[in-house]
């Protein structure tokens, strides 16, 4: 059947496997509770039947703000069959966005996780008119619940109603809006047509040789775009999937899952190397050397190497026989294809996983790209290590004169939600979406990602920072005179730290302390200390991606006439980075030495 609306995937799903157990799963109680596909549909069709009952209308806005679980779908499809709007929410962000988010898109009901999100959010609610109710995942004393809406739309359930309802919704309908950072220091709601998901999520269909009796794990969040296209696209090839709200299971949970594949991000892949090269090191003998030897083979891999050159094609046979085999056992016995994206993957992740037999496509895309730009596949020319992969099929990339990625195709958003003028920068007239990375098209085609032309940097977990807000905030400390935050596809932010030294030389004379050169200053950890206190104290009115982990303080101010500011007392970022590329190393030292 063609899909035309988001929603079409549960009749798609249903003809696919009728008598699937196990469509969705999730640990409840530390039990796995399984969904059907039959599940999958009736239980669809009574939440949109309670929040039709509710009074929940077309472009109504519905919130979520919860972990991974099966029951996210159930309610995704829920709100988008009556033509609610679903307003997916992350977990950890900062009350200012929260409340912001919640005012900004006029919601009118919240789904939480539990009691706990439940709180985290409740001071709030006060000061959003809009919200008439809010309800949680799990049966609460106190609280209403799901299972609560899901009994008001058996009562109420009309299904030529629903139907007629379903059939007003048309693909070019608004399905979601997403909201990400925004560099004015307020999120950006990023709206998104059931077009332009089901456009993205067909374009990739092609790529994982899969169907029903596969299997699919779940564990990046759902609000993010690119965990929730591709949870999408499982469902049109039938695959089953089971979700992993807690990242500290993951382990286990590869072993009682045995997926097939699941999407991540490039520093889970980094933090699973790294484990596997600590049990190496604790080996002893001749097993170590084999691990080692195996390690390298694997740090060498190219695509095709080992046909073309079969000394290669022998050690690497060894290693997978001898080493490589426990590594792939670990992560379960079914485990083939791992989806990365959101930051730039090392290389030789890469090349290991490829060695081991774990076949990685690497993505690239944006929010307001539905979110697939390009992406790796099993054809030829498909897989470059370095790049994100060819274009996708119905797509149009074109680098811009000064290198810029420009993007034009049918996952291009909306639009942002009641920002015509930011629309009309990100968008140009001829329709071209500016990115605001620069990259390369290779010779073969594959798309490469050089460097960003904003401010705005990605970390290695695939969120996005704006430094200058940041800095900003932190700027409003006495202690601070100028600050500039790093970690670029680091796993966190740090900061280089110049304090306001007659601030410093104040404090220090109150409190008794001598004040000899600055370098010797800062240097004492008493002065740290106190720098760190400044430092923890700002961060609370961050999100947890963005707080600053590590700072190193310099020992002499930032000036016009010594190059480190313009004219109009900007940071020159390039000339810092540059200058200072030493003193950024050593806040990144420990996580480089432990990768060796």
């Amino acid at each position: 059947m063609k899909i035309n609306r988001i929603f079409d995937l549960i009749t798609h799903y249903n003809g696919l496997c009728p008598d699937k157990t196990d469509a969705l799963a999730g640990k409840d109680e530390g039990v796995w509770k399984k969904y059907s596909s039959e599940d999958f549909k009736n239980l669809t069709d009574y939440i949109s039947a309670g929040l039709m009952a509710l009074g929940i209308k077309k472009d109504d806005k519905i919130a979520t703000i919860t972990f991974n679980r099966p029951e996210w779908n159930l309610l995704d499809m829920g709100i988008q069959q009556i033509g609610a709007i679903h307003i997916p929410i992350y977990p950890t962000i900062s009350d200012q966005d929260y409340e912001y988010i919640l005012k900004h898109a006029e919601v009118k009901l919240v789904f939480v996780a539990g009691e706990e999100m439940y709180k985290r959010i409740k001071h709030i609610v006060p000061n959003v008119p809009s919200i008439i109710d809010i309800y949680t995942f799990k049966n609460l004393f106190g609280f209403k619940h799901l299972n609560e809406l899901i009994e008001d739309g058996k009562k109420n359930y009309n299904s030529d109603a629903l139907q007629k309802t379903k059939d007003s919704i048309t693909s070019e309908d608004i399905a979601t809006i997403i909201y990400t950072s925004g560099t004015t220091g307020v999120p950006k709601g990023v709206m998104l047509t059931h077009a332009n998901i089901i456009s993205n999520f067909i374009a990739v269909s092609y790529i994982p040789p899969y169907g029903p009796e596969h299997r699919a794990m779940s564990f990046l969040p759902l609000c993010h775009i690119y965990e929730r296209m591709m949870n999408y696209m499982f469902l049109y090839k039938g695959l089953s999937i089971y979700y992993v709200s807690n990242m500290g299971v993951i382990a286990e949970s590869l072993k009682e899952i045995h997926p097939h594949v699941f999407c991540t991000v490039p520093r889970l892949l980094e933090k699973v190397y790294d484990k596997i090269i600590m049990k190496g090191r604790a080996l002893k003998g001749i097993k170590k050397v084999i691990f080692f030897w195996a390690n390298n083979v694997g740090l060498n891999y190219e695509i095709g190497k080992e046909k073309r050159n079969p000394i290669y094609a022998l050690k690497l046979k060894i290693a997978r026989k001898l080493v490589f085999s426990k590594w792939k056992e670990a992560l379960g016995k079914n485990l083939d294809i791992i989806v990365s994206g959101g930051a730039a993957l090392q290389p030789r992740l890469n090349q290991i996983f490829w060695a081991v037999g774990l076949r990685i496509i690497e993505g690239y895309g944006l929010t307001e790209t539905s979110p697939v730009i390009a992406v790796s596949d099993f054809g030829p020319n498909g897989v470059k290590f370095g790049t994100v992969g060819p274009v996708l099929k119905n797509t149009k990339v074109k680098i811009a004169d000064d290198g810029e990625i420009l993007v034009k195709g049918p996952g291009v958003m909306k639009g942002y939600y009641k920002d015509e003028q930011l629309t009309k920068e990100v968008i140009d007239e001829d329709g071209w979406l500016h990115t605001g990375d620069i990259g390369v098209i290779e010779p073969e085609g594959q798309l490469r990602i050089t460097d960003r032309k904003k401010v705005i940097f990605k970390t290695s977990f695939g969120k996005y920072i704006a430094p200058q807000i940041i800095e900003n905030k932190f700027k409003e400390s006495p202690f601070i005179d100028q600050i500039m935050v790093v970690g670029e596809n680091q796993r966190y932010a740090a900061a280089l730290i110049v304090t306001d030294f007659n601030h410093l030389k104040s404090w220090c004379e109150v409190k008794g302390i001598p004040y000899t050169s600055n370098s010797e200053i800062i240097a004492m950890p008493r002065i740290r200390k106190r720098l760190q206190k400044e430092v923890n104290h700002y961060n609370t009115f961050l999100g947890d991606y963005e707080r600053i982990v590590k700072f190193e303080l310099l020992d002499h101010e930032w000036t016009v006439e010594t190059g480190q500011l313009s004219a109009t007392l900007k940071l020159r970022r390039t000339h810092l980075v540059n200058k200072y590329q030493s003193v950024i190393k050593k806040l990144y030292a420990k996580e480089q030495n432990n990768n060796k």
